[in-house]
């Protein structure tokens, strides 16, 4: 290819002109592949990011118009209608409505205790950079978070029959509580790594004594954290089916273990209509506890 270059610059007597060229075109080769490849890059990522929130959330939208579907079982759109909400609330929804109640009752007595438990943990792992048997506590904190909840009802299973516990209410509230800590914990620790500790000092030499200058300076400013935290172990323990599964004993069930039970032969229009309500209580949660994040970080800075 050089020799068609040097003859053309021969004969056309601007010979630098063609070096130039010659030198300057693989260059220009290689940004035009560049951008043509950035391009086509950024269009490919857009088209990824398209098709999979796609298909996490059009599954949720099906749901959520489906359950407004006339026939009592979901097969095929027939009409609009909103009797199936209304039947939730009505005689047909009478046990639904009373695993709810459980699940409510779960849900706020394992997220708080978890709240309590999680804090102190947050502090711990915030504050004590060094003691004993540290690194297996941080493991054992976080190992609800990583561990696949077949396993973790499994051994929570085992765990109360070995103990001689029999099955009800209070162990699923213990189950819940275990995952609520672990998720409390991390939350909090992240809020406690930004946290100004010469505050809390400046109280102590006031005269605040370590606990009241916990829940006069600390407390305070940590509280976006721990509200998320306790928002995300509700919202968690709302919708848990797996470990409720394993730790529930004969006559407890929440509202997401009966759902479950509902649809293993077919869907009905009414279990599409409650998780329609489910989907909004756990957004709501989820957004409450983002503007509330959002809140502290304003405020701090």
């Amino acid at each position: 290819m050089r020799h068609v270059f040097d003859s053309l610059s021969a004969w056309a007597g601007h010979g630098l002109w063609f070096d130039v060229v010659w030198q300057l075109t693989p260059a220009v080769i290689f940004l035009a592949l560049t951008a043509q490849g950035l391009v086509l890059w950024r269009r490919g990522n857009a088209l990824s990011l398209t098709l999979g929130y796609s298909f996490l959330y059009l599954p949720i939208l099906v749901l959520i118009v489906f359950s407004f579907n006339e026939p009592e079982r979901v097969a095929v759109w027939t009409g609009f209608t909103t009797k199936w909400y209304g039947y939730l609330f009505n005689d047909g929804g009478r046990q639904l409505k009373e695993t709810a109640f459980v699940s409510l009752r779960v849900g706020l007595l394992s997220s708080t205790i978890g709240v309590v438990f999680g804090v102190m943990a947050a502090l711990v792992l915030a504050r004590v950079r060094r003691f004993w048997g540290r690194n297996i506590f941080t493991g054992l904190m976080y190992a609800p978070l990583i561990m696949p909840e077949v396993i973790t009802g499994l051994m929570l299973l085992i765990a109360f029959q070995v103990l001689f516990v029999d099955r009800g209410f209070w162990t699923v509230v213990l189950a819940h509580t275990t995952f609520a800590v672990a998720y409390v914990s991390v939350v909090v620790q992240a809020r406690l790594q930004s946290f100004d500790g010469e505050l809390e000092s400046a109280a102590r030499d006031l005269g605040a004594g370590p606990v009241t200058a916990f829940f006069r300076v600390t407390l305070p400013l940590i509280a976006p954290g721990v509200i998320g935290g306790w928002l995300l172990a509700f919202t968690l323990s709302l919708d848990d089916v797996v470990i409720t599964q394993f730790t529930k004993g004969e006559g407890v069930n929440t509202a997401a273990v009966y759902t479950f039970s509902q649809v293993k032969t077919q869907t009905k229009t009414w279990v599409n209509a409650f998780s329609t309500l489910i989907i909004g209580v756990v957004a709501t949660g989820v957004f409450v506890s983002y503007l509330i994040t959002q809140y502290g970080i304003k405020k701090k800075l």
